[in-house]
Protein backbone atom coordinates (compact mmCIF):
# COMPACT_ATOMS: atom_id res chain seq x y z
CA UNK A 1 0.00 0.00 0.00
CA UNK A 2 1.56 3.86 -0.63
CA UNK A 3 1.46 6.17 2.12
CA UNK A 4 -0.55 8.70 0.46
CA UNK A 5 -3.63 7.81 2.51
CA UNK A 6 -5.23 10.49 4.83
CA UNK A 7 -5.09 10.65 8.47
CA UNK A 8 -7.16 11.88 10.54
CA UNK A 9 -5.94 15.02 12.40
CA UNK A 10 -5.58 15.66 16.03
CA UNK A 11 -7.52 18.10 17.94
CA UNK A 12 -6.28 21.89 18.66
CA UNK A 13 -3.72 21.64 21.66
CA UNK A 14 -2.51 18.16 20.58
CA UNK A 15 0.58 17.30 19.16
CA UNK A 16 2.34 13.66 18.39
CA UNK A 17 5.71 12.83 18.43
CA UNK A 18 7.71 9.55 18.02
CA UNK A 19 8.27 8.12 21.46
CA UNK A 20 12.17 6.96 22.91
CA UNK A 21 13.16 4.66 25.30
CA UNK A 22 13.75 7.93 27.52
CA UNK A 23 9.75 8.32 27.90
CA UNK A 24 10.20 4.54 30.02
CA UNK A 25 8.14 6.82 32.88
CA UNK A 26 6.11 8.42 31.03
CA UNK A 27 4.62 6.18 29.04
CA UNK A 28 4.15 3.49 32.34
CA UNK A 29 2.42 6.47 34.01
CA UNK A 30 -0.06 6.87 31.11
CA UNK A 31 -0.88 2.98 31.24
CA UNK A 32 -1.57 2.97 34.43
CA UNK A 33 -4.13 5.86 34.07
CA UNK A 34 -5.85 3.98 30.84
CA UNK A 35 -5.36 0.34 32.62
CA UNK A 36 -6.06 1.17 36.46
CA UNK A 37 -2.85 -0.79 37.95
CA UNK A 38 -2.54 -1.62 41.85
CA UNK A 39 0.98 -1.01 41.31
CA UNK A 40 2.92 2.43 41.18
CA UNK A 41 5.25 2.90 38.07
CA UNK A 42 8.21 2.63 40.15
CA UNK A 43 7.27 -1.65 40.84
CA UNK A 44 8.19 -1.92 37.16
CA UNK A 45 11.27 -1.01 37.50
CA UNK A 46 12.24 -5.02 36.90
CA UNK A 47 10.22 -5.85 34.21
CA UNK A 48 11.49 -5.18 30.26
CA UNK A 49 9.14 -3.17 27.80
CA UNK A 50 8.81 -5.54 25.10
CA UNK A 51 8.38 -2.36 23.01
CA UNK A 52 9.52 -1.58 19.42
CA UNK A 53 10.19 2.19 20.20
CA UNK A 54 10.43 3.11 17.16
CA UNK A 55 7.12 2.10 16.52
CA UNK A 56 5.85 3.93 19.85
CA UNK A 57 3.89 7.49 19.10
CA UNK A 58 2.79 9.76 22.10
CA UNK A 59 0.17 12.40 21.96
CA UNK A 60 1.20 15.24 24.11
CA UNK A 61 -1.28 17.92 25.11
CA UNK A 62 0.45 20.89 24.19
CA UNK A 63 -0.42 23.12 27.38
CA UNK A 64 0.85 20.05 29.96
CA UNK A 65 3.57 21.11 31.90
CA UNK A 66 6.82 19.63 30.16
CA UNK A 67 4.33 18.06 27.40
CA UNK A 68 2.80 15.34 29.31
CA UNK A 69 1.77 12.25 27.49
CA UNK A 70 -2.48 12.38 26.46
CA UNK A 71 -2.31 9.24 24.71
CA UNK A 72 0.01 6.22 23.39
CA UNK A 73 -0.45 3.67 20.96
CA UNK A 74 2.43 1.25 19.55
CA UNK A 75 2.94 -1.82 17.03
CA UNK A 76 4.57 -4.86 17.27
CA UNK A 77 6.37 -5.86 13.74
CA UNK A 78 5.09 -9.48 13.63
CA UNK A 79 7.19 -10.49 10.15
CA UNK A 80 5.22 -13.71 10.42
CA UNK A 81 2.38 -13.82 11.68
CA UNK A 82 0.05 -17.21 10.59
CA UNK A 83 -3.11 -16.81 8.81
CA UNK A 84 -4.23 -19.75 7.04
CA UNK A 85 -1.75 -21.97 5.05
CA UNK A 86 0.96 -19.25 5.43
CA UNK A 87 2.23 -16.39 7.81
CA UNK A 88 1.80 -12.58 6.57
CA UNK A 89 3.78 -9.69 8.13
CA UNK A 90 1.03 -8.19 10.65
CA UNK A 91 1.13 -5.03 13.05
CA UNK A 92 0.50 -6.20 16.22
CA UNK A 93 -1.53 -2.74 17.59
CA UNK A 94 -0.78 -2.53 21.15
CA UNK A 95 -0.05 -0.20 24.24
CA UNK A 96 -3.22 2.03 22.78
CA UNK A 97 -4.52 4.18 26.16
CA UNK A 98 -6.13 7.82 26.50
CA UNK A 99 -5.57 9.37 29.55
CA UNK A 100 -9.31 9.85 31.32
CA UNK A 101 -9.03 14.13 31.71
CA UNK A 102 -8.57 13.54 27.49
CA UNK A 103 -10.98 11.12 26.73
CA UNK A 104 -13.35 11.89 23.71
CA UNK A 105 -11.61 14.56 21.99
CA UNK A 106 -11.02 12.49 18.90
CA UNK A 107 -7.69 11.21 19.89
CA UNK A 108 -8.25 7.38 19.55
CA UNK A 109 -9.33 7.95 16.37
CA UNK A 110 -6.68 10.34 14.60
CA UNK A 111 -3.97 7.31 16.58
CA UNK A 112 -5.85 4.27 14.92
CA UNK A 113 -6.20 6.56 11.55
CA UNK A 114 -2.34 7.38 11.52
CA UNK A 115 -1.83 3.47 12.62
CA UNK A 116 -3.35 2.48 9.72
CA UNK A 117 -1.40 5.14 7.39
CA UNK A 118 2.01 3.86 8.69
CA UNK A 119 1.06 0.33 8.47
CA UNK A 120 3.06 -1.08 5.64
CA UNK A 121 2.10 -4.78 6.34
CA UNK A 122 -1.30 -6.02 4.95
CA UNK A 123 -2.54 -6.48 8.30
CA UNK A 124 -3.09 -4.92 11.66
CA UNK A 125 -3.93 -7.46 14.51
CA UNK A 126 -4.85 -6.35 18.45
CA UNK A 127 -6.60 -7.77 21.69
CA UNK A 128 -9.08 -5.76 22.41
CA UNK A 129 -9.77 -4.08 25.53
CA UNK A 130 -13.14 -3.33 25.05
CA UNK A 131 -15.24 -5.27 22.34
CA UNK A 132 -17.05 -2.52 21.00
CA UNK A 133 -14.56 -0.20 20.07
CA UNK A 134 -12.14 -1.69 17.54
CA UNK A 135 -15.09 -2.28 14.94
CA UNK A 136 -15.74 0.91 13.63
CA UNK A 137 -11.94 1.42 12.51
CA UNK A 138 -12.68 -2.01 10.43
CA UNK A 139 -11.52 -4.13 12.55
CA UNK A 140 -13.25 -7.87 13.12
CA UNK A 141 -13.01 -10.45 15.63
CA UNK A 142 -11.13 -12.83 13.95
CA UNK A 143 -10.47 -15.55 16.40
CA UNK A 144 -12.38 -16.77 20.21
CA UNK A 145 -10.89 -18.38 23.07
CA UNK A 146 -11.93 -20.74 25.96
CA UNK A 147 -11.69 -19.97 29.37
CA UNK A 148 -12.34 -23.35 31.92
CA UNK A 149 -11.65 -24.06 35.01
CA UNK A 150 -10.94 -27.94 35.70
CA UNK A 151 -11.70 -29.62 38.84
CA UNK A 152 -8.43 -31.56 39.85
CA UNK A 153 -8.57 -35.05 39.12
CA UNK A 154 -11.16 -34.75 36.44
CA UNK A 155 -11.06 -37.98 34.54
CA UNK A 156 -9.35 -37.77 31.40
CA UNK A 157 -9.67 -40.95 28.41
CA UNK A 158 -6.79 -42.75 27.90
CA UNK A 159 -4.56 -41.89 24.34
CA UNK A 160 -1.63 -44.32 23.18
CA UNK A 161 1.39 -43.48 24.16
CA UNK A 162 0.83 -41.23 26.86
CA UNK A 163 2.14 -42.99 29.74
CA UNK A 164 5.79 -43.21 27.84
CA UNK A 165 6.51 -39.49 28.48
CA UNK A 166 8.40 -38.13 31.75
CA UNK A 167 7.94 -35.15 33.64
CA UNK A 168 9.91 -32.50 35.08
CA UNK A 169 8.33 -29.32 37.33
CA UNK A 170 10.93 -26.91 37.71
CA UNK A 171 11.37 -23.36 38.31
CA UNK A 172 10.89 -21.41 35.11
CA UNK A 173 13.46 -19.40 33.61
CA UNK A 174 15.02 -18.80 30.32
CA UNK A 175 18.53 -20.42 30.97
CA UNK A 176 16.72 -23.81 31.47
CA UNK A 177 13.87 -23.46 29.38
CA UNK A 178 13.76 -20.73 26.94
CA UNK A 179 14.98 -22.78 23.79
CA UNK A 180 12.92 -25.14 24.55
CA UNK A 181 9.26 -22.91 24.74
CA UNK A 182 10.65 -20.89 21.78
CA UNK A 183 10.69 -24.33 19.89
CA UNK A 184 7.93 -26.15 20.62
CA UNK A 185 5.72 -22.76 20.78
CA UNK A 186 6.10 -22.57 16.71
CA UNK A 187 6.15 -25.53 15.95
CA UNK A 188 3.12 -25.94 13.41
CA UNK A 189 -0.51 -27.04 14.54
CA UNK A 190 0.27 -25.87 18.69
CA UNK A 191 -1.21 -26.37 20.35
CA UNK A 192 -1.54 -30.37 19.86
CA UNK A 193 -2.79 -29.70 16.78
CA UNK A 194 -2.55 -32.75 13.48
CA UNK A 195 1.50 -32.32 11.78
CA UNK A 196 1.15 -29.88 8.87
CA UNK A 197 -1.60 -27.95 9.74
CA UNK A 198 -1.04 -24.35 11.12
CA UNK A 199 -3.25 -22.84 13.95
CA UNK A 200 -3.77 -19.24 12.33
CA UNK A 201 -3.53 -16.47 14.80
CA UNK A 202 -0.77 -18.35 16.64
CA UNK A 203 1.51 -15.53 17.30
CA UNK A 204 5.22 -16.22 18.56
CA UNK A 205 7.45 -13.54 19.92
CA UNK A 206 9.16 -12.79 17.31
CA UNK A 207 12.14 -10.21 19.15
CA UNK A 208 14.73 -10.29 21.88
CA UNK A 209 12.55 -7.37 23.66
CA UNK A 210 9.51 -10.10 23.53
CA UNK A 211 11.05 -12.86 24.95
CA UNK A 212 12.62 -11.35 27.37
CA UNK A 213 9.23 -9.53 28.71
CA UNK A 214 8.51 -13.31 28.63
CA UNK A 215 10.65 -14.68 30.78
CA UNK A 216 10.75 -11.55 33.15
CA UNK A 217 9.32 -12.91 36.83
CA UNK A 218 8.99 -9.23 39.02
CA UNK A 219 7.13 -9.25 41.85
CA UNK A 220 4.47 -7.18 40.49
CA UNK A 221 3.74 -10.33 38.70
CA UNK A 222 2.24 -11.84 41.61
CA UNK A 223 -0.37 -10.25 42.31
CA UNK A 224 -3.33 -11.99 44.64
CA UNK A 225 -0.67 -14.11 45.96
CA UNK A 226 0.42 -16.07 43.06
CA UNK A 227 3.87 -17.39 43.15
CA UNK A 228 6.86 -17.47 40.94
CA UNK A 229 7.07 -18.88 37.37
CA UNK A 230 7.35 -22.70 37.25
CA UNK A 231 7.04 -24.77 34.38
CA UNK A 232 5.87 -28.32 33.46
CA UNK A 233 7.77 -30.11 30.79
CA UNK A 234 6.66 -33.40 29.04
CA UNK A 235 9.38 -35.95 27.52
CA UNK A 236 9.43 -38.82 25.27
CA UNK A 237 13.23 -40.88 25.02
CA UNK A 238 14.57 -37.33 26.21
CA UNK A 239 13.04 -35.13 23.52
CA UNK A 240 10.69 -32.24 25.31
CA UNK A 241 6.88 -32.73 23.64
CA UNK A 242 5.31 -30.70 25.46
CA UNK A 243 5.08 -28.05 28.03
CA UNK A 244 3.26 -25.69 30.33
CA UNK A 245 4.21 -22.53 32.39
CA UNK A 246 1.81 -21.95 35.28
CA UNK A 247 1.87 -20.04 39.18
CA UNK A 248 0.02 -21.62 41.89
CA UNK A 249 -1.89 -19.82 44.55
CA UNK A 250 -3.71 -21.09 47.63
CA UNK A 251 -6.51 -20.85 49.84
CA UNK A 252 -6.55 -23.06 53.09
CA UNK A 253 -10.16 -23.32 54.03
CA UNK A 254 -11.87 -25.18 57.18
CA UNK A 255 -12.51 -27.74 55.03
CA UNK A 256 -9.04 -28.44 53.66
CA UNK A 257 -6.89 -26.65 50.93
CA UNK A 258 -8.16 -25.30 47.82
CA UNK A 259 -5.64 -24.18 45.82
CA UNK A 260 -5.87 -22.76 41.91
CA UNK A 261 -3.13 -23.57 39.07
CA UNK A 262 -2.91 -20.62 37.22
CA UNK A 263 -1.67 -21.74 33.97
CA UNK A 264 0.25 -19.59 30.77
CA UNK A 265 0.70 -20.89 27.96
CA UNK A 266 -0.24 -25.12 27.10
CA UNK A 267 1.86 -26.76 24.58
CA UNK A 268 2.21 -30.23 23.17
CA UNK A 269 3.19 -31.63 20.03
CA UNK A 270 0.68 -34.43 19.47
CA UNK A 271 -2.31 -35.97 20.99
CA UNK A 272 0.24 -38.64 23.86
CA UNK A 273 2.26 -35.71 24.59
CA UNK A 274 -1.41 -33.31 25.18
CA UNK A 275 -2.65 -36.71 27.50
CA UNK A 276 0.14 -36.74 29.21
CA UNK A 277 0.69 -32.98 30.29
CA UNK A 278 -2.97 -32.27 31.25
CA UNK A 279 -2.84 -35.52 33.74
CA UNK A 280 0.02 -33.64 35.36
CA UNK A 281 -1.57 -30.44 35.48
CA UNK A 282 -5.28 -31.54 36.63
CA UNK A 283 -3.37 -33.34 39.82
CA UNK A 284 -1.30 -31.01 41.46
CA UNK A 285 -1.37 -31.69 45.41
CA UNK A 286 -3.22 -29.04 47.59
CA UNK A 287 -5.24 -27.91 44.26
CA UNK A 288 -8.66 -27.72 43.56
CA UNK A 289 -9.09 -26.35 40.08
CA UNK A 290 -6.68 -25.56 37.20
CA UNK A 291 -7.91 -22.65 35.20
CA UNK A 292 -6.15 -22.01 31.71
CA UNK A 293 -5.28 -18.95 30.13
CA UNK A 294 -6.22 -18.07 25.83
CA UNK A 295 -6.97 -21.91 24.89
CA UNK A 296 -8.09 -22.15 21.17
CA UNK A 297 -11.80 -23.13 21.34
CA UNK A 298 -11.14 -26.57 19.73
CA UNK A 299 -7.97 -27.42 22.20
CA UNK A 300 -7.23 -31.01 23.24
CA UNK A 301 -7.99 -31.22 26.70
CA UNK A 302 -11.85 -30.37 25.54
CA UNK A 303 -11.85 -33.98 23.69
CA UNK A 304 -9.63 -34.97 26.60
CA UNK A 305 -12.23 -34.39 29.61
CA UNK A 306 -14.36 -37.85 30.34
CA UNK A 307 -16.88 -34.79 31.41
CA UNK A 308 -16.19 -31.47 29.96
CA UNK A 309 -19.27 -29.64 31.15
CA UNK A 310 -17.36 -30.19 34.62
CA UNK A 311 -14.96 -27.61 33.23
CA UNK A 312 -17.80 -24.52 33.00
CA UNK A 313 -16.69 -23.27 29.63
CA UNK A 314 -16.89 -20.02 28.57
CA UNK A 315 -16.19 -18.30 25.37
CA UNK A 316 -14.20 -14.75 24.88
CA UNK A 317 -12.93 -12.88 21.84
CA UNK A 318 -9.12 -13.90 21.40
CA UNK A 319 -7.62 -11.48 18.24
CA UNK A 320 -9.26 -8.96 16.20
CA UNK A 321 -7.67 -8.70 12.70
CA UNK A 322 -7.51 -5.31 10.30
CA UNK A 323 -7.51 -5.96 6.50
CA UNK A 324 -5.15 -3.02 5.16
CA UNK A 325 -4.25 -4.59 1.92
CA UNK A 326 -6.82 -6.18 0.77
CA UNK A 327 -5.15 -8.10 -2.30
CA UNK A 328 -2.39 -8.46 -0.72
CA UNK A 329 -4.29 -10.09 2.24
CA UNK A 330 -6.40 -12.22 0.14
CA UNK A 331 -3.79 -13.80 -2.05
CA UNK A 332 -1.24 -14.72 0.94
CA UNK A 333 -3.43 -16.91 2.71
CA UNK A 334 -4.41 -20.61 1.65
CA UNK A 335 -8.09 -22.04 0.89
CA UNK A 336 -9.57 -25.07 2.08
CA UNK A 337 -11.76 -25.44 -1.25
CA UNK A 338 -11.75 -24.05 -4.55
CA UNK A 339 -12.52 -20.69 -4.52
CA UNK A 340 -13.53 -18.21 -7.16
CA UNK A 341 -15.67 -15.83 -6.05
CA UNK A 342 -15.86 -12.02 -6.38
CA UNK A 343 -16.25 -9.73 -3.14
CA UNK A 344 -17.76 -6.09 -3.57
CA UNK A 345 -15.62 -4.76 -0.31
CA UNK A 346 -16.46 -1.25 1.17
CA UNK A 347 -14.12 0.47 3.58
CA UNK A 348 -14.67 4.05 5.19
CA UNK A 349 -10.95 4.96 6.36
CA UNK A 350 -8.64 3.08 3.53
CA UNK A 351 -10.84 3.60 0.19
CA UNK A 352 -8.16 1.79 -1.73
CA UNK A 353 -9.51 -1.22 -0.28
CA UNK A 354 -12.97 -0.46 -1.76
CA UNK A 355 -14.49 -2.10 -4.49
CA UNK A 356 -14.67 -5.42 -6.32
CA UNK A 357 -11.98 -8.19 -5.99
CA UNK A 358 -11.69 -11.83 -7.37
CA UNK A 359 -10.42 -14.53 -5.06
CA UNK A 360 -9.02 -17.42 -6.97
CA UNK A 361 -7.35 -20.76 -5.85
CA UNK A 362 -7.12 -24.36 -5.21
CA UNK A 363 -7.71 -26.04 -2.36
CA UNK A 364 -4.67 -25.37 0.09
CA UNK A 365 -2.86 -24.17 -2.77
CA UNK A 366 -1.52 -20.46 -3.98
CA UNK A 367 -4.27 -18.02 -4.55
CA UNK A 368 -4.66 -14.51 -6.09
CA UNK A 369 -6.51 -11.40 -5.77
CA UNK A 370 -7.28 -9.13 -8.29
CA UNK A 371 -9.16 -6.26 -8.62
CA UNK A 372 -12.20 -6.23 -11.43
CA UNK A 373 -15.36 -4.78 -12.87
CA UNK A 374 -17.39 -8.02 -12.69
CA UNK A 375 -20.27 -7.67 -10.43
CA UNK A 376 -19.79 -8.71 -6.82
CA UNK A 377 -20.59 -12.16 -5.86
CA UNK A 378 -21.09 -11.36 -2.12
CA UNK A 379 -20.86 -7.74 -0.53
CA UNK A 380 -19.45 -6.96 2.67
CA UNK A 381 -17.23 -4.94 4.56
CA UNK A 382 -13.77 -4.72 5.57
CA UNK A 383 -14.70 -5.35 8.99
CA UNK A 384 -16.40 -8.57 8.23
CA UNK A 385 -13.75 -9.64 6.25
CA UNK A 386 -11.14 -9.50 9.24
CA UNK A 387 -13.84 -11.61 10.97
CA UNK A 388 -13.93 -14.22 8.55
CA UNK A 389 -9.54 -13.50 7.66
CA UNK A 390 -8.19 -16.45 10.11
CA UNK A 391 -10.94 -19.24 9.20
CA UNK A 392 -12.86 -19.22 12.43
CA UNK A 393 -15.57 -16.72 11.28
CA UNK A 394 -17.98 -18.06 8.91
CA UNK A 395 -18.77 -16.02 6.07
CA UNK A 396 -22.38 -17.93 5.91
CA UNK A 397 -22.89 -16.88 9.97
CA UNK A 398 -21.93 -13.55 9.42
CA UNK A 399 -24.60 -13.71 6.24
CA UNK A 400 -27.62 -14.84 9.25
CA UNK A 401 -26.95 -11.57 10.96
CA UNK A 402 -26.73 -9.39 8.22
CA UNK A 403 -23.25 -8.80 7.87
CA UNK A 404 -22.92 -10.34 4.23
CA UNK A 405 -24.72 -10.18 1.50
CA UNK A 406 -25.46 -12.93 -1.51
CA UNK A 407 -25.51 -11.55 -5.12
CA UNK A 408 -24.70 -14.96 -6.65
CA UNK A 409 -26.82 -18.01 -5.91
CA UNK A 410 -24.50 -20.16 -4.44
CA UNK A 411 -21.76 -18.31 -3.75
CA UNK A 412 -22.12 -18.06 0.05
CA UNK A 413 -21.85 -21.51 0.42
CA UNK A 414 -18.56 -22.22 -1.58
CA UNK A 415 -16.98 -19.21 -0.18
CA UNK A 416 -17.78 -20.40 3.28
CA UNK A 417 -16.01 -23.58 2.70
CA UNK A 418 -13.20 -22.08 1.72
CA UNK A 419 -12.51 -19.27 4.01
CA UNK A 420 -12.54 -21.93 7.00
CA UNK A 421 -9.93 -23.53 8.27
CA UNK A 422 -9.06 -27.16 10.11
CA UNK A 423 -8.16 -25.38 13.26
CA UNK A 424 -9.81 -22.86 15.21
CA UNK A 425 -7.46 -19.81 14.95
CA UNK A 426 -6.35 -18.11 18.72
CA UNK A 427 -3.28 -16.14 20.03
CA UNK A 428 -1.68 -17.93 23.24
CA UNK A 429 -0.46 -14.43 24.69
CA UNK A 430 -1.98 -10.74 24.85
CA UNK A 431 -0.08 -8.45 22.55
Amino acid sequence: MTSDRSRSSLPAGYRSRQLTADDRGALLDLDTWAFPDPHAVADFDELPLPLTWERAVGVEAEDAPGGGLAAIRASYPFAHFPVPGATLPTAGLTWVGVHPQHRRRGLLTAMIDDHLARCREPLSALFAAEAPIYGRFGYGKAADDLRISVPRGAALRDVPGAADHTVRVEHGDRASHGELVARLHQAPGMPAGPAGINRPGWATRESEALWESYWADPKSFRASGRESLRVVVVERDGEPRGYATFRRTMDWQVTGPRGTVHLGDVVALDAAAARALWGVLLDLDLMSSTDPFLLPVDDAVMSLLVDPRAAGARVTDNVWVRVVDVPAALAGRRYQADVDVVLGVTDARLPENAGAWRVRAAAFGEASCERTEAAPDLELDVRELGAAFLGGTSLAALAGAGLVVERSAGALAHASAAFGWPLAPACGWVF
